[in-house]
């Protein structure tokens, strides 16, 4: 996002913790969904997504505009949040689609945050990507984007049914819509991400051979967070054909030291010969 952009979204997230201090998980969740399903409308009618950001109109009129057409469709907290961000500057139609898709998500995290679940659904988040990836047929079903996402979220759910957090199945649901333009996967990863960032804590993604065991774990989230000066969640990825070592990837940072890259480079360098 632009500066404006980001200043209009701040003001948006602080409706948005204020609501998250007061209000119930329950009641979080909901209006996780309302700002969500604006957002959904603005998918749907590009025509809108430019009115309302249309810098030509002052902040009040696009406001005005949202109000009276939401009307008492959704509840009152996610009309003031999705109207504070309308009330700010975009650069683009998209930047305002995706702050309100990026707004509906912060409060599922929220709601989950409010509840205590917030680590859970982190991880039930990363699971579930890892047993995706790890079934090309699924994979392949669940990132479709010709099929409906409503006929996908039906297989994500009977997926998830009983297995996870209601909220991490509605974020399931929000990443097969293609969150802020990415494809499921990705999404995915951002979603596990921002579950992180929430908790003030950066991401590790760790292939090993084998799993580490809880102390191996502990001892490089603690040195990791030592490196980044925060705390870190590490996520293993198992891969055997890697042979040995590990590989640590954190934001764009990579440190690969596996046996299948030494290999490799050795190989390399004697191809050169």
């Amino acid at each position: 996002m632009q500066a404006a952009s980001r200043e209009s979204y701040a003001a948006a997230t602080e409706r948005l913790e204020a609501h998250a201090r007061r209000a119930n998980p329950q009641t979080i969740a909901g209006t996780a969904d309302d700002v969500l399903a604006v957002a959904d409308l603005l998918r749907r009618e590009p025509r809108l997504r430019r009115a309302l950001s249309d810098p030509a109109r002052s902040g009040t009129d696009r406001q005005g505009l949202l109000s009276g057409l939401l009307g008492n469709k959704v509840g009152k907290p996610a009309v003031e949040m999705v109207g504070a961000l309308v009330a700010g500057r975009w650069s683009a139609p998209s930047e305002l689609l995706n702050a309100a898709e990026r707004l509906g998500v912060e409060a599922l995290l929220a709601s989950a945050d409010r509840a205590g679940d917030l680590a859970e659904v982190e991880d039930e988040l990363f699971r579930f990507r890892q047993v995706i990836s790890a079934d090309p047929a699924l994979a392949s079903a669940l990132g479709d984007v010709v099929a409906p996402p409503a006929q996908r979220a039906t297989l994500a759910r009977a997926l998830l049914d009983g297995k996870a957090k209601p909220v991490t199945i509605r974020l399931v649901e929000v990443a097969l819509t293609g969150f802020g333009g990415r494809a499921f996967d990705s999404s995915l990863t951002r979603l596990v991400e921002l579950a992180a960032d929430r908790r003030d804590r950066q991401v590790a993604y760790v292939t090993v051979a084998a799993p580490l065991t809880d102390e191996e774990e502990r001892r490089l989230g603690a040195k990791l967070a030592e490196l980044y000066g925060r705390e870190v969640s590490v996520k293993q990825i198992v891969r055997p054909e890697i042979l040995g070592g590990m590989s640590v990837r954190v934001g764009s940072d990579l440190y690969d030291g596996t046996v299948l890259r030494r290999l490799t480079d050795t190989r390399n360098a004697l191809a050169k010969r």
